[in-house]
């Protein structure tokens, strides 16, 4: 554990711990190949097999075992350590990625060879963001810097897929798509290594050998419950929704696709500048109370986008929307991380995650049936009304309270500390 910051501390003071930099780079370069493979895939499948039909089917089974196969996946890093657990993970990952790039490198590949080796690809993903946080809840045990790290953490990871698919824009330029998914097989071995290889998550133990230890940790019953994800639920859904009704809506007024893309920039901008100013605020009041408040600020905001006259509304409504995405997320992991029994910290951080894309595969699925049968105006209202509902369902559910191993009832804290800004929360 670090020593305790004085004064207020900064995100220069986070990235002051010891080992924090090595490692968090080493986790940024490992997730740059989740930004990448999603678009490499899709155009590697659709030239080798000439149909957009199988490459959605193969880049559906990849993201499906990946996503629905996470919390699992954690459960083991949790239960073995990460160096244990992550490297193996990650050298099947790769491998399977190394073979799906070299399936679809020439044309003629078969469908069902290319859907097996990405569902497996997918199956063997490594957790690196869920074990990210678990390590910078092991760096330090302040409140504070803890809010700070899950804040930088959720605003590098949401830049990575930022910029992912514009990599993969510049590579394809020169090199077949397939390339994409090689690199992302590198990307993924290299950055693993050098996670693991951090002393900051060599000194690791598994949860087992914390107990064993004579650890104590509290135990909450059912783990972090369904505040978190149900709340992360309803962001992803907000988020798969706006791409598609932005899209619809720029094919309505008739503007190119490339406005599109200025649109969700905004979107991503506001989401950064968000995500780092909920970081810096010395909040005084708990996660578990920020979390549905968030939520409706985004569902306000995107109820409001669908009343934008033209674009220029549009893309500032939707601006506003992104200002509350990486606060909405980085609250639920913090509130999820802070649920949890320390033995299933990655677990349930992996909860979250599958939680968010759960709801972004949702959310685009149902606007993409709303789209034609309903005004834009009411899609828009109906995406943000959902998320609503999301945080109206968080904020009636009474928390449930942890039980110790000693048998004694541990409430759960419900304002910060005096002497931190975040209460004892991909």
């Amino acid at each position: 554990m670090s020593q305790p910051v004085a004064g207020r501390p900064s995100y220069a003071a986070v990235l002051r711990l010891p080992h924090a930099r090595r490692t968090f780079a080493a986790a940024l370069l490992g997730r740059l190949s989740y930004g990448i493979v999603g678009l490499s895939v899709m155009l590697a499948v659709t030239r080798s097999t000439g149909s957009y039909a199988v490459a959605g089917t193969v880049l559906a089974l990849f993201g499906a075992t990946s996503v629905f196969l996470s919390p699992f996946r954690a459960a083991l890093v949790d239960r073995h350590g990460p160096r244990t657990a992550l490297l193996p993970m990650a050298l099947l990952h790769a491998g399977l990625l190394g073979a799906l790039a070299a399936a679809t490198w020439r044309p003629g590949a078969a469908a069902p060879v290319l859907g097996a080796l990405a569902a497996a690809a997918g199956a063997a993903a490594p957790p690196l963001g869920p074990s990210m946080r678990a390590v910078w809840r092991e760096l330090t045990d302040e409140p504070a810097l803890i809010q700070r790290a899950f804040s930088l953490d959720s605003v590098a990871e949401e830049m990575l897929f930022v910029s992912g698919p514009l990599l993969v824009g510049a590579l394809v330029q020169i090199l077949p798509p397939a390339a994409g998914i090689a690199a992302s097989a590198l990307l993924v071995a290299v950055g693993t290594c050098a996670f693991v290889l951090s002393p900051a998550v060599r000194n690791m133990r598994p949860a087992a050998a914390g107990r064993a230890a004579g650890d104590s940790p509290a135990r909450g019953r059912g783990g972090p419950g369904l505040i978190a994800p149900l709340v992360a639920a309803g962001v992803g859904l907000a988020l798969g929704a706006m791409d598609l009704l932005v899209l619809a809506f720029a094919a309505e007024r008739h503007h190119g696709d490339a406005v599109v893309a200025w649109v969700l920039a905004a979107l991503s901008a506001g989401s950064a500048a968000g995500g780092l100013l909920n970081g810096a605020v010395t909040w005084r009041v708990s996660a578990r109370v920020r979390l549905p408040l968030l939520a409706v600020g985004l569902g306000l905001a995107l109820a409001a986008a669908g009343l934008a006259p033209g674009l220029v509304t549009l893309t500032a409504a939707v601006a506003c929307a992104g200002f509350f995405v990486a606060p909405a997320l980085t609250t639920a992991y913090l509130l999820a991380d802070e649920m949890a029994p320390p033995e299933r910290r990655t677990q349930a951080g992996a909860w979250v995650n599958t939680a968010v894309n759960a709801g972004i595969s949702g959310g685009t699925a149902a606007a993409g049936l709303l789209v034609g049968r309903l005004p834009l105006g009411v899609c828009f209202a109906l995406a943000g009304g959902v998320t609503l509902l999301t945080a109206l369902a968080c904020a009636v559910q009474r928390p449930r309270k942890a039980v110790s191993t000693t048998g004694g009832p541990v409430p759960e804290p419900l304002t910060a500390p005096r002497d931190a800004g975040e209460p004892a929360v991909r």
